[in-house]
Protein backbone atom coordinates (compact mmCIF):
# COMPACT_ATOMS: atom_id res chain seq x y z
CA UNK A 1 0.00 0.00 0.00
CA UNK A 2 1.10 3.44 -0.86
CA UNK A 3 0.58 6.57 1.54
CA UNK A 4 1.58 10.23 1.23
CA UNK A 5 3.54 11.33 4.35
CA UNK A 6 4.29 14.92 5.00
CA UNK A 7 7.82 15.66 5.34
CA UNK A 8 9.54 18.31 6.54
CA UNK A 9 11.02 21.22 4.33
CA UNK A 10 14.64 20.04 5.85
CA UNK A 11 14.07 16.46 4.85
CA UNK A 12 12.82 17.66 1.37
CA UNK A 13 15.69 20.06 0.98
CA UNK A 14 18.31 17.70 1.64
CA UNK A 15 20.06 15.00 -0.65
CA UNK A 16 18.52 11.32 -1.22
CA UNK A 17 21.39 9.42 -0.86
CA UNK A 18 24.59 9.75 0.49
CA UNK A 19 28.04 9.25 -1.84
CA UNK A 20 28.40 6.24 -0.40
CA UNK A 21 25.14 4.84 -1.89
CA UNK A 22 25.85 6.69 -5.03
CA UNK A 23 29.26 4.49 -5.48
CA UNK A 24 27.52 1.32 -4.33
CA UNK A 25 25.35 1.61 -7.01
CA UNK A 26 27.55 2.26 -9.60
CA UNK A 27 29.16 -0.58 -8.03
CA UNK A 28 26.59 -2.81 -8.45
CA UNK A 29 25.79 -1.25 -12.05
CA UNK A 30 28.75 -1.90 -13.48
CA UNK A 31 28.22 -5.88 -12.26
CA UNK A 32 25.17 -6.46 -13.31
CA UNK A 33 26.61 -5.17 -16.90
CA UNK A 34 29.94 -7.09 -16.91
CA UNK A 35 27.44 -10.33 -15.71
CA UNK A 36 25.25 -10.09 -18.63
CA UNK A 37 27.70 -8.80 -21.32
CA UNK A 38 29.50 -12.14 -20.47
CA UNK A 39 26.54 -14.21 -20.94
CA UNK A 40 25.48 -12.83 -24.15
CA UNK A 41 28.37 -12.63 -25.61
CA UNK A 42 28.24 -8.54 -26.56
CA UNK A 43 27.95 -5.42 -25.17
CA UNK A 44 24.59 -5.61 -22.91
CA UNK A 45 23.34 -1.90 -21.56
CA UNK A 46 21.39 -2.55 -18.40
CA UNK A 47 18.07 -0.99 -17.23
CA UNK A 48 18.56 -1.20 -13.55
CA UNK A 49 16.06 -0.58 -10.75
CA UNK A 50 17.31 -0.02 -7.41
CA UNK A 51 15.14 0.73 -4.04
CA UNK A 52 16.74 1.85 -0.15
CA UNK A 53 14.97 0.55 3.11
CA UNK A 54 13.34 3.45 4.47
CA UNK A 55 14.16 1.96 7.94
CA UNK A 56 17.61 -0.33 7.75
CA UNK A 57 18.94 2.27 5.43
CA UNK A 58 19.68 -1.11 3.26
CA UNK A 59 19.82 -0.52 -0.45
CA UNK A 60 18.56 -3.30 -3.24
CA UNK A 61 18.56 -3.89 -6.59
CA UNK A 62 14.89 -5.05 -8.00
CA UNK A 63 15.27 -5.26 -11.27
CA UNK A 64 17.73 -5.58 -14.09
CA UNK A 65 16.65 -6.11 -17.84
CA UNK A 66 18.16 -4.94 -21.19
CA UNK A 67 18.24 -1.77 -22.43
CA UNK A 68 15.25 -0.69 -25.00
CA UNK A 69 16.50 2.63 -26.46
CA UNK A 70 20.08 3.13 -26.54
CA UNK A 71 20.53 -0.49 -26.71
CA UNK A 72 18.72 -0.28 -30.28
CA UNK A 73 21.00 2.53 -32.07
CA UNK A 74 23.71 1.43 -33.88
CA UNK A 75 26.50 3.29 -34.36
CA UNK A 76 28.51 1.74 -37.37
CA UNK A 77 25.38 2.66 -39.08
CA UNK A 78 25.60 6.03 -41.59
CA UNK A 79 22.18 7.86 -41.98
CA UNK A 80 20.99 9.38 -44.97
CA UNK A 81 17.55 11.25 -45.38
CA UNK A 82 15.59 11.12 -48.68
CA UNK A 83 12.70 13.24 -49.90
CA UNK A 84 10.43 10.97 -51.39
CA UNK A 85 8.05 13.41 -52.45
CA UNK A 86 8.38 17.40 -52.83
CA UNK A 87 5.12 20.07 -52.07
CA UNK A 88 4.97 23.61 -52.19
CA UNK A 89 7.91 25.62 -50.73
CA UNK A 90 6.80 27.71 -47.91
CA UNK A 91 9.87 29.34 -46.95
CA UNK A 92 13.60 28.84 -47.56
CA UNK A 93 16.55 29.05 -44.62
CA UNK A 94 20.17 27.76 -44.44
CA UNK A 95 20.47 24.06 -43.88
CA UNK A 96 21.65 22.90 -40.15
CA UNK A 97 22.82 19.09 -40.82
CA UNK A 98 21.18 16.98 -43.18
CA UNK A 99 18.01 15.65 -41.54
CA UNK A 100 14.57 15.83 -42.62
CA UNK A 101 12.07 17.02 -39.57
CA UNK A 102 8.03 16.75 -39.63
CA UNK A 103 5.33 18.21 -37.39
CA UNK A 104 3.15 20.95 -36.25
CA UNK A 105 4.30 24.71 -36.19
CA UNK A 106 4.93 25.98 -32.86
CA UNK A 107 5.71 29.79 -32.93
CA UNK A 108 7.38 31.09 -30.10
CA UNK A 109 7.79 34.70 -29.87
CA UNK A 110 9.09 35.01 -26.84
CA UNK A 111 10.45 33.07 -24.00
CA UNK A 112 7.56 33.77 -21.74
CA UNK A 113 5.87 31.41 -23.59
CA UNK A 114 7.86 28.86 -23.78
CA UNK A 115 5.09 26.33 -21.57
CA UNK A 116 2.93 26.63 -24.97
CA UNK A 117 5.69 23.96 -26.61
CA UNK A 118 4.69 20.44 -26.77
CA UNK A 119 7.17 17.43 -27.76
CA UNK A 120 7.35 17.05 -31.38
CA UNK A 121 6.67 20.51 -32.37
CA UNK A 122 8.39 22.28 -34.53
CA UNK A 123 9.91 24.98 -32.74
CA UNK A 124 9.45 28.91 -35.14
CA UNK A 125 11.29 31.64 -33.36
CA UNK A 126 12.83 35.10 -34.12
CA UNK A 127 16.06 33.55 -32.59
CA UNK A 128 17.14 31.36 -29.20
CA UNK A 129 19.76 31.96 -26.96
CA UNK A 130 20.55 29.43 -24.01
CA UNK A 131 17.10 30.01 -22.05
CA UNK A 132 15.63 28.45 -24.76
CA UNK A 133 17.52 25.18 -24.60
CA UNK A 134 14.89 23.00 -22.95
CA UNK A 135 12.45 22.96 -25.02
CA UNK A 136 14.72 22.59 -28.41
CA UNK A 137 15.50 19.36 -26.78
CA UNK A 138 11.78 18.95 -27.25
CA UNK A 139 11.43 19.84 -30.97
CA UNK A 140 11.13 17.56 -34.49
CA UNK A 141 13.17 20.48 -35.89
CA UNK A 142 13.67 24.27 -35.50
CA UNK A 143 13.21 27.48 -37.50
CA UNK A 144 14.74 30.81 -36.77
CA UNK A 145 14.29 34.15 -38.83
CA UNK A 146 17.58 35.06 -37.73
CA UNK A 147 21.32 33.86 -37.53
CA UNK A 148 23.66 32.05 -39.87
CA UNK A 149 25.30 28.50 -39.27
CA UNK A 150 27.05 28.93 -36.14
CA UNK A 151 24.31 30.88 -34.55
CA UNK A 152 22.63 29.39 -31.20
CA UNK A 153 19.98 27.78 -32.73
CA UNK A 154 22.47 26.23 -35.07
CA UNK A 155 25.04 24.93 -32.82
CA UNK A 156 22.16 23.14 -30.14
CA UNK A 157 21.03 21.81 -32.80
CA UNK A 158 23.63 19.89 -34.15
CA UNK A 159 24.57 18.97 -30.67
CA UNK A 160 20.96 17.66 -30.43
CA UNK A 161 20.64 15.93 -33.75
CA UNK A 162 18.04 17.77 -35.08
CA UNK A 163 17.58 19.47 -38.56
CA UNK A 164 17.06 23.00 -38.63
CA UNK A 165 16.66 26.40 -40.93
CA UNK A 166 18.08 29.72 -39.57
CA UNK A 167 17.79 33.04 -41.52
CA UNK A 168 14.72 32.89 -43.28
CA UNK A 169 13.81 36.41 -42.11
CA UNK A 170 10.23 36.17 -42.23
CA UNK A 171 9.53 32.67 -40.81
CA UNK A 172 7.32 33.67 -37.90
CA UNK A 173 4.94 35.87 -40.19
CA UNK A 174 4.80 32.91 -42.86
CA UNK A 175 4.36 29.75 -40.67
CA UNK A 176 0.58 29.59 -39.26
CA UNK A 177 0.62 27.78 -35.61
CA UNK A 178 -0.65 24.70 -35.93
CA UNK A 179 0.56 23.71 -39.61
CA UNK A 180 1.66 20.69 -40.49
CA UNK A 181 5.32 21.17 -42.43
CA UNK A 182 8.26 19.18 -43.59
CA UNK A 183 11.99 20.39 -43.15
CA UNK A 184 14.25 19.93 -45.59
CA UNK A 185 17.85 19.96 -44.73
CA UNK A 186 18.97 17.30 -46.80
CA UNK A 187 19.24 19.32 -50.19
CA UNK A 188 22.34 21.34 -49.40
CA UNK A 189 23.33 24.83 -48.27
CA UNK A 190 19.97 26.17 -48.51
CA UNK A 191 16.96 24.04 -46.89
CA UNK A 192 13.01 24.06 -47.13
CA UNK A 193 10.06 24.13 -45.78
CA UNK A 194 7.46 22.30 -47.21
CA UNK A 195 3.90 22.50 -46.59
CA UNK A 196 2.65 19.38 -45.13
CA UNK A 197 3.96 15.77 -44.19
CA UNK A 198 6.17 14.35 -46.87
CA UNK A 199 7.01 10.81 -47.76
CA UNK A 200 10.97 10.22 -46.75
CA UNK A 201 12.92 7.87 -46.61
CA UNK A 202 16.28 7.13 -44.60
CA UNK A 203 18.81 5.11 -46.42
CA UNK A 204 21.33 3.42 -43.37
CA UNK A 205 24.66 2.23 -44.98
CA UNK A 206 26.79 -0.31 -42.26
CA UNK A 207 30.08 0.50 -41.22
CA UNK A 208 31.23 -2.35 -39.05
CA UNK A 209 34.17 -2.68 -41.31
CA UNK A 210 35.37 1.02 -41.56
CA UNK A 211 39.05 1.48 -40.54
CA UNK A 212 40.70 3.75 -38.28
CA UNK A 213 42.65 6.76 -40.22
CA UNK A 214 45.60 7.99 -39.06
CA UNK A 215 44.26 11.74 -38.26
CA UNK A 216 42.51 11.63 -35.28
CA UNK A 217 38.59 12.22 -35.09
CA UNK A 218 37.25 13.28 -32.10
CA UNK A 219 33.49 14.71 -31.21
CA UNK A 220 31.90 17.83 -30.28
CA UNK A 221 30.12 17.39 -26.95
CA UNK A 222 28.08 19.84 -24.98
CA UNK A 223 25.57 17.85 -22.74
CA UNK A 224 26.64 15.53 -20.42
CA UNK A 225 23.28 13.30 -20.59
CA UNK A 226 24.19 12.30 -24.25
CA UNK A 227 28.34 11.77 -23.62
CA UNK A 228 27.39 8.16 -22.98
CA UNK A 229 25.62 6.71 -25.83
CA UNK A 230 28.12 9.26 -28.16
CA UNK A 231 30.82 7.49 -27.03
CA UNK A 232 29.98 4.32 -28.75
CA UNK A 233 30.13 6.04 -32.27
CA UNK A 234 33.92 5.31 -33.98
CA UNK A 235 35.94 8.03 -31.50
CA UNK A 236 39.15 8.95 -30.92
CA UNK A 237 37.98 11.06 -27.65
CA UNK A 238 36.11 14.42 -27.64
CA UNK A 239 38.17 17.65 -28.79
CA UNK A 240 35.57 20.07 -27.63
CA UNK A 241 33.18 19.59 -24.33
CA UNK A 242 31.51 22.74 -23.91
CA UNK A 243 31.03 24.25 -19.96
CA UNK A 244 28.12 27.10 -21.14
CA UNK A 245 25.71 24.26 -21.67
CA UNK A 246 26.49 23.01 -18.28
CA UNK A 247 26.16 26.11 -16.98
CA UNK A 248 23.20 27.05 -18.21
CA UNK A 249 21.37 23.80 -18.23
CA UNK A 250 22.08 22.27 -14.92
CA UNK A 251 23.60 25.50 -12.93
CA UNK A 252 21.63 28.39 -14.36
CA UNK A 253 22.84 30.58 -11.79
CA UNK A 254 25.92 33.70 -12.95
CA UNK A 255 28.53 32.33 -10.15
CA UNK A 256 29.42 36.08 -8.75
CA UNK A 257 25.67 35.83 -7.69
CA UNK A 258 26.55 32.79 -5.60
CA UNK A 259 29.68 34.46 -4.45
CA UNK A 260 27.77 38.05 -3.64
CA UNK A 261 24.57 36.46 -2.87
CA UNK A 262 24.35 38.19 0.56
CA UNK A 263 25.04 41.57 -1.35
CA UNK A 264 21.95 41.39 -3.88
CA UNK A 265 19.14 43.08 -3.38
CA UNK A 266 16.96 41.78 -5.47
CA UNK A 267 14.29 39.21 -3.51
CA UNK A 268 13.04 37.43 -6.44
CA UNK A 269 16.43 36.55 -7.99
CA UNK A 270 17.74 35.35 -4.16
CA UNK A 271 14.57 33.28 -4.16
CA UNK A 272 15.32 31.63 -7.36
CA UNK A 273 19.44 31.16 -5.88
CA UNK A 274 17.54 29.41 -2.79
CA UNK A 275 15.55 26.97 -4.69
CA UNK A 276 18.23 25.82 -7.02
CA UNK A 277 20.68 25.79 -3.50
CA UNK A 278 18.32 24.25 -1.61
CA UNK A 279 20.47 21.27 -0.34
CA UNK A 280 24.14 23.80 -0.36
CA UNK A 281 24.65 25.54 2.52
CA UNK A 282 27.42 26.57 0.69
CA UNK A 283 26.25 28.19 -1.95
CA UNK A 284 29.48 28.78 -4.21
CA UNK A 285 29.76 24.79 -3.36
CA UNK A 286 26.69 23.87 -5.47
CA UNK A 287 28.46 25.55 -8.98
CA UNK A 288 31.79 23.46 -8.06
CA UNK A 289 29.66 20.17 -7.99
CA UNK A 290 27.36 20.79 -10.80
CA UNK A 291 30.22 21.82 -13.09
CA UNK A 292 32.42 18.86 -11.73
CA UNK A 293 29.87 16.45 -12.22
CA UNK A 294 28.95 17.74 -15.61
CA UNK A 295 32.57 17.58 -16.87
CA UNK A 296 32.81 14.33 -15.05
CA UNK A 297 29.81 12.24 -17.05
CA UNK A 298 31.39 13.62 -20.30
CA UNK A 299 35.04 12.63 -19.42
CA UNK A 300 34.08 9.36 -17.51
CA UNK A 301 31.93 8.42 -20.72
CA UNK A 302 35.01 8.75 -23.12
CA UNK A 303 37.96 7.79 -20.80
CA UNK A 304 40.89 6.73 -21.31
CA UNK A 305 40.55 9.07 -24.44
CA UNK A 306 41.67 12.69 -24.30
CA UNK A 307 38.64 15.34 -23.13
CA UNK A 308 39.55 18.51 -24.21
CA UNK A 309 37.50 21.15 -21.81
CA UNK A 310 36.99 24.64 -22.96
CA UNK A 311 36.64 26.90 -20.21
CA UNK A 312 33.81 28.80 -20.16
CA UNK A 313 33.50 31.10 -23.29
CA UNK A 314 29.84 32.97 -22.56
CA UNK A 315 29.70 36.35 -23.94
CA UNK A 316 28.32 38.82 -21.85
CA UNK A 317 25.42 39.50 -22.66
CA UNK A 318 24.62 35.20 -22.27
CA UNK A 319 26.26 35.56 -18.76
CA UNK A 320 23.77 38.35 -17.84
CA UNK A 321 21.12 36.00 -18.82
CA UNK A 322 22.21 33.98 -16.08
CA UNK A 323 20.44 34.27 -12.87
CA UNK A 324 21.39 36.99 -11.12
CA UNK A 325 23.86 38.11 -14.22
CA UNK A 326 22.51 41.38 -14.58
CA UNK A 327 23.84 42.62 -11.76
CA UNK A 328 27.54 41.55 -12.74
CA UNK A 329 27.86 42.19 -16.30
CA UNK A 330 28.78 45.09 -18.69
CA UNK A 331 26.51 46.11 -21.77
CA UNK A 332 28.79 45.87 -24.37
CA UNK A 333 28.02 47.12 -28.00
CA UNK A 334 29.55 43.81 -29.41
CA UNK A 335 29.80 41.74 -26.91
CA UNK A 336 31.08 39.22 -29.94
CA UNK A 337 35.03 40.98 -29.58
CA UNK A 338 34.13 42.26 -26.32
CA UNK A 339 34.54 40.70 -22.15
CA UNK A 340 34.77 37.47 -23.30
CA UNK A 341 36.96 34.29 -22.96
CA UNK A 342 40.51 34.67 -21.98
CA UNK A 343 39.97 38.68 -21.20
CA UNK A 344 37.59 37.69 -17.88
CA UNK A 345 39.86 35.02 -15.67
CA UNK A 346 42.14 37.34 -14.89
CA UNK A 347 40.44 40.45 -14.43
CA UNK A 348 39.06 41.35 -11.41
CA UNK A 349 35.64 42.00 -12.17
CA UNK A 350 35.17 37.75 -13.18
CA UNK A 351 38.58 36.37 -11.33
CA UNK A 352 36.22 34.97 -8.59
CA UNK A 353 34.07 33.19 -11.18
CA UNK A 354 37.08 31.69 -12.84
CA UNK A 355 38.22 30.14 -9.62
CA UNK A 356 35.35 28.18 -9.18
CA UNK A 357 35.70 26.71 -12.51
CA UNK A 358 39.13 25.57 -11.62
CA UNK A 359 38.13 24.76 -8.48
CA UNK A 360 35.63 22.55 -10.30
CA UNK A 361 38.14 21.21 -13.02
CA UNK A 362 40.45 19.92 -9.99
CA UNK A 363 37.81 18.11 -8.61
CA UNK A 364 37.35 16.16 -11.89
CA UNK A 365 41.07 15.75 -12.28
CA UNK A 366 42.08 14.72 -9.26
CA UNK A 367 38.62 13.67 -6.74
CA UNK A 368 37.41 12.00 -9.85
CA UNK A 369 40.64 10.73 -11.41
CA UNK A 370 39.71 11.58 -14.72
CA UNK A 371 42.72 12.84 -15.76
CA UNK A 372 41.79 12.11 -19.38
CA UNK A 373 40.24 15.84 -19.14
CA UNK A 374 42.70 18.52 -20.88
CA UNK A 375 42.00 21.89 -20.40
CA UNK A 376 41.50 24.85 -23.19
CA UNK A 377 41.42 28.62 -22.83
CA UNK A 378 39.15 29.98 -25.39
CA UNK A 379 39.46 33.41 -27.04
CA UNK A 380 42.97 34.57 -25.95
CA UNK A 381 44.15 37.51 -27.60
CA UNK A 382 47.65 37.78 -26.64
CA UNK A 383 50.60 35.96 -25.39
CA UNK A 384 50.98 38.31 -22.07
CA UNK A 385 47.02 37.09 -22.07
CA UNK A 386 47.74 33.87 -21.64
CA UNK A 387 50.64 33.68 -19.30
CA UNK A 388 47.90 35.18 -17.15
CA UNK A 389 45.53 32.79 -17.15
CA UNK A 390 48.13 30.12 -16.49
CA UNK A 391 48.85 31.95 -13.15
CA UNK A 392 45.08 32.24 -12.45
CA UNK A 393 44.58 28.55 -12.96
CA UNK A 394 48.36 27.93 -10.70
CA UNK A 395 46.76 29.35 -7.61
CA UNK A 396 43.67 27.21 -8.14
CA UNK A 397 46.03 23.79 -8.20
CA UNK A 398 45.98 23.68 -11.82
CA UNK A 399 49.66 23.93 -12.85
CA UNK A 400 50.18 22.94 -16.49
CA UNK A 401 52.72 19.74 -16.83
CA UNK A 402 51.46 18.35 -13.47
CA UNK A 403 49.56 15.43 -12.94
CA UNK A 404 49.84 15.57 -17.02
CA UNK A 405 47.36 18.55 -17.56
CA UNK A 406 48.04 20.00 -20.43
CA UNK A 407 46.90 23.05 -21.39
CA UNK A 408 45.53 24.10 -25.24
CA UNK A 409 44.20 27.52 -27.02
CA UNK A 410 42.02 28.06 -29.30
CA UNK A 411 42.89 29.40 -32.52
CA UNK A 412 40.50 31.91 -33.32
CA UNK A 413 41.81 34.99 -33.39
CA UNK A 414 44.37 36.22 -36.75
CA UNK A 415 47.05 37.04 -33.87
CA UNK A 416 47.15 32.86 -32.69
CA UNK A 417 47.99 32.39 -36.05
CA UNK A 418 50.38 35.30 -36.59
CA UNK A 419 52.42 34.17 -33.01
CA UNK A 420 51.45 31.11 -33.49
CA UNK A 421 55.43 30.06 -32.38
CA UNK A 422 55.23 32.12 -29.02
CA UNK A 423 51.91 30.97 -28.02
CA UNK A 424 53.67 27.36 -28.65
CA UNK A 425 55.82 28.03 -25.81
CA UNK A 426 53.54 28.25 -23.02
CA UNK A 427 50.57 26.30 -23.99
CA UNK A 428 50.59 22.30 -24.76
CA UNK A 429 48.68 22.74 -28.36
CA UNK A 430 46.51 24.61 -30.63
CA UNK A 431 42.17 23.67 -31.22
CA UNK A 432 41.52 25.87 -34.32
CA UNK A 433 38.36 27.87 -33.91
CA UNK A 434 36.98 28.65 -37.03
CA UNK A 435 33.87 30.10 -36.54
CA UNK A 436 35.29 33.23 -34.94
CA UNK A 437 38.58 32.73 -36.98
CA UNK A 438 36.81 33.26 -39.96
CA UNK A 439 34.80 35.69 -38.67
CA UNK A 440 37.40 38.11 -37.60
CA UNK A 441 39.58 37.16 -40.92
CA UNK A 442 36.52 38.18 -43.27
CA UNK A 443 35.11 41.00 -41.04
CA UNK A 444 32.17 39.30 -40.92
CA UNK A 445 29.16 39.08 -37.86
CA UNK A 446 28.77 35.17 -37.77
CA UNK A 447 25.31 35.91 -36.34
CA UNK A 448 24.47 38.03 -39.65
CA UNK A 449 21.60 36.59 -41.58
CA UNK A 450 22.16 40.23 -43.64
CA UNK A 451 25.86 38.84 -44.63
CA UNK A 452 25.13 34.80 -43.85
CA UNK A 453 26.10 34.63 -47.81
CA UNK A 454 30.10 35.76 -46.68
CA UNK A 455 30.84 33.89 -44.03
CA UNK A 456 32.63 30.87 -45.19
CA UNK A 457 35.55 28.73 -44.26
CA UNK A 458 36.43 27.73 -47.06
CA UNK A 459 37.39 31.77 -48.22
CA UNK A 460 41.07 31.22 -49.80
CA UNK A 461 42.23 34.01 -46.80
CA UNK A 462 40.59 31.97 -44.23
CA UNK A 463 42.54 28.49 -45.39
CA UNK A 464 46.21 30.44 -45.88
CA UNK A 465 45.37 30.93 -41.88
CA UNK A 466 44.95 27.47 -41.14
CA UNK A 467 47.56 26.16 -43.43
CA UNK A 468 50.18 28.82 -41.41
CA UNK A 469 49.04 27.52 -37.84
CA UNK A 470 48.69 23.93 -39.01
CA UNK A 471 52.70 24.35 -40.18
CA UNK A 472 54.09 27.18 -37.26
CA UNK A 473 52.63 24.02 -34.84
CA UNK A 474 54.03 21.06 -35.97
CA UNK A 475 57.48 22.96 -36.18
CA UNK A 476 57.10 23.61 -32.53
CA UNK A 477 55.71 20.11 -31.75
CA UNK A 478 52.58 21.00 -30.25
CA UNK A 479 49.34 19.32 -31.15
CA UNK A 480 47.05 21.01 -33.49
CA UNK A 481 43.57 20.58 -34.07
CA UNK A 482 40.16 21.61 -35.44
CA UNK A 483 36.77 21.80 -33.54
CA UNK A 484 35.27 24.80 -35.54
CA UNK A 485 32.19 24.00 -37.74
CA UNK A 486 33.70 23.74 -41.25
CA UNK A 487 35.12 20.23 -41.58
CA UNK A 488 31.55 19.02 -40.07
CA UNK A 489 29.48 20.69 -43.08
CA UNK A 490 31.78 20.52 -45.84
CA UNK A 491 34.08 17.30 -46.78
CA UNK A 492 36.39 19.61 -48.81
CA UNK A 493 37.31 20.65 -45.71
CA UNK A 494 37.90 18.22 -43.87
CA UNK A 495 39.96 17.05 -46.99
CA UNK A 496 41.92 20.15 -46.65
CA UNK A 497 43.02 19.80 -43.50
CA UNK A 498 44.42 16.47 -43.75
CA UNK A 499 46.26 17.64 -46.73
CA UNK A 500 47.74 19.88 -44.38
CA UNK A 501 48.96 17.27 -41.74
CA UNK A 502 46.67 18.41 -38.91
CA UNK A 503 46.57 15.48 -35.94
CA UNK A 504 42.91 15.75 -35.07
CA UNK A 505 39.45 16.80 -36.27
CA UNK A 506 36.68 17.35 -33.56
CA UNK A 507 33.21 17.39 -35.31
CA UNK A 508 29.49 16.90 -34.42
CA UNK A 509 28.47 13.82 -33.42
CA UNK A 510 26.06 13.58 -36.37
CA UNK A 511 29.03 13.56 -39.19
CA UNK A 512 31.80 11.96 -37.84
CA UNK A 513 31.02 8.38 -39.63
CA UNK A 514 30.92 10.17 -43.00
CA UNK A 515 34.04 12.12 -42.50
CA UNK A 516 35.47 9.59 -41.07
CA UNK A 517 35.00 7.80 -44.89
CA UNK A 518 36.06 10.93 -46.27
CA UNK A 519 39.40 11.43 -44.07
CA UNK A 520 40.29 7.60 -44.97
CA UNK A 521 39.74 8.50 -48.81
CA UNK A 522 41.76 10.93 -48.53
CA UNK A 523 44.68 9.44 -46.97
CA UNK A 524 44.90 6.53 -49.07
CA UNK A 525 45.16 8.62 -52.17
CA UNK A 526 48.44 10.55 -49.89
CA UNK A 527 50.02 7.72 -49.24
Amino acid sequence: MVKNVPVSLEDRNRFAISDEDILTLARWGCLIEDHYTAKKGRPCPMDIEWAKDGQTGELFIVQARPETVQSRKDPDVLETYHLKQRGPVLIQGRSVGEKIGQGPVRIIKHVQHLQDFQDGDVLVTDKTDPDWEPIMKKAAAIVTNRGGRTCHAAIVSRELGLPAIVGTERATEILKDGQQVTLSCAEGDTAFIYEGKLPIEVERVPLKNLGHPKTQVMMNVANPEEAFSLSFIPNDGVGLAREEFIINTFIKIHPLALLKYEHLEDVSVKAEIDHLTAAYSDKTQYFVDKLAQGVGMIAAAFSPKDVVVRMSDFKSNEYANLIGGKNFEPSEENPMIGFRGASRYYDPRYREGFALECQAMKKVREDMGLTNVKLMIPFCRTVEEGEKVLEEMGKHGLHRGENGLEVYVMCEIPSNVILAEEFAEIFDGFSIGSNDLTQLVLGVDRDSEIVAHVFDERNPAVKTFIAQVIKAAKAKGRKIGICGQAPSDYPEFAQFLVEQGIDSISLNPDTVLKTTMKILEVEKSLS
